[in-house]
């Protein structure tokens, strides 16, 4: 069976369904009946769905390029999502919990997968490299990117860097008007269209600032920033509210985090340990039953 990677698992599936063998047809037709079930089997229950051994499961999976059957489910996750002639992910009125819940989950993780292929390291260290040498960080999220910059800031208020967020554009405005060298802000911005994010974040730079972007690479924010951190979602916000979006974006905050925490080295791991610790006597034991 001739082996080839496709954006698009179910529809690759579908068109070679003439050249594949009894037993890889079996695994087809199980996947086909329900994509869906399919992501959620293990490969022994794929088996026996469709009454074939594991080796022919895991045979069928590497004739479409997958490494494994777990490779296998992520793609055919990521298919279901971008929708297909034999699968629909739209949310429709008369969904089932069942079905919408599936629809969200397999979408994200769908999501996750296509933003970590896209992601460039390089961005990623220059951005920690910024990061680690910042007089002062602040984040500016609004909408449903505010819920970002405020988790950003939880996470790196660790760091012994004077770090702040804000939601609000008149005070991103004047945050970004008294910066300097040596400051960095960090705009997240899921379209990057927003006119009055464009426009703070020019402001910074114009003021010395190095503006690091979480956005569209392809946006007119991206256009004016030092370094962008280049994520897409297919997810259309003019219509609904962002939800694999802003995943992503706490996604790329943690890798984020995790980058600092590395470069400052070993002797700071000390520091993290105390705030952890602070935060015990807070907290019911793991044991604790409530009467």
């Amino acid at each position: 069976m001739a082996a080839y990677r496709d954006e698009n698992l179910l529809e690759d599936i579908q068109a070679r369904l003439e050249d594949l063998n009894k037993s890889e047809r079996k695994v087809a037709d199980a996947i086909l009946r329900d994509p869906g079930a399919a992501t959620r089997y293990s490969i022994a229950a794929l088996a026996r769905a469709a009454n074939v051994s594991e080796p022919t499961v895991n045979r069928f999976c590497r004739g479409f390029s997958a490494t494994g059957f777990p490779d296998f489910k992520i793609r055919l996750a990521q298919s279901i999502a971008t929708g297909t002639p034999y699968v629909g992910q739209d949310i429709e009125p008369d969904d089932t919990v069942e079905d919408f819940t599936d629809k969200i989950m397999l979408s994200t993780i769908a999501s996750l997968d296509k933003a970590r292929q896209s992601l460039d390291p390089k961005a990623i260290s220059t951005a920690i490299d910024y990061l680690i040498q910042a007089k002062q960080i602040n984040f500016f999220g609004m909408g449903g990117s505010a819920s970002v910059a405020l988790d950003a800031q939880h996470k790196f208020f660790r760091f012994n860097i004077p770090v702040a967020s804000y939601d609000d554009a008149l005070m991103q405005r004047m945050v970004a008007a008294g910066s300097q060298v040596g400051d960095v802000i960090v705009v997240i911005s899921y379209t990057g269209r927003t006119r009055e994010s464009v426009e703070i974040a020019s402001v910074g730079r114009d003021n010395g600032a190095t503006v690091i972007g979480i956005t569209n690479p392809d946006s007119p924010l991206a256009e004016c920033c030092t370094a962008v951190l280049g994520v897409t979602a297919p997810e259309d916000t003019e219509v609904y509210m962002p939800m694999s979006s802003r995943i992503i974006h706490l996604t790329v905050i943690d890798i984020l985090a995790t980058g600092v925490t590395l470069k400052r080295g070993s002797d700071f791991l000390g520091h993290l340990k105390k705030i952890k610790e602070s935060l015990k006597a807070t907290r019911f034991p793991k044991t604790y039953r409530a009467g």
